[in-house]
């Protein structure tokens, strides 16, 4: 076991978290967090994750805080990976502009695996480029 990982006598590490934001969060900021992340934490239970459209980015979720916004994708990185060591980092790259992305703390921390996630954002976006341009020219929706 790694030392971000809680043993779990009667939960899951995300259980862990949601009680630690419940004592951290304003009562009505930990009730919207849980109106985002319930459907999501269902899901992943019931093992639908394929199924699910999900997204903390868009129309709907401009009207949620910034602060919700990331609690609620750490809250989904608890639930994913089991771990208590994730965090917000935000990327910049003229490309795509900011970018927060959720990743363990060592991967964090570290410039040069931040660079990597930079240069994967840069190549994907290149290929969504590219792609748009194709469904475009072939009469297609480009809003994927």
């Amino acid at each position: 076991m790694n030392e971000h990982e809680i043993p779990e006598p009667n939960g899951r590490p995300v259980d862990v978290y949601l009680d630690l934001l419940r004592i951290r969060m304003d009562t009505e900021d930990y009730r919207l967090l849980l109106s985002v992340v319930e459907p999501v934490l269902q899901a992943i239970d019931e093992h639908q994750m394929p199924t699910i459209d999900f997204s903390l980015d868009g129309a709907s979720a401009e009207e949620l805080p910034q602060e919700i916004r990331d609690e609620a994708a750490l809250v989904i990185a608890t639930a994913v990976t089991g771990r208590l060591d994730n965090e917000v980092v935000e990327i910049s790259t003229e490309e795509t502009g900011p970018v927060r992305v959720v990743t363990d703390a060592v991967t964090a921390s570290d410039p040069e695996r931040l660079g990597e996630i930079a240069d994967y954002l840069k190549e994907r976006h290149r290929q969504n480029e590219e792609l748009r341009g194709i469904a475009e020219a072939s009469g297609m929706p480009t809003d994927f």
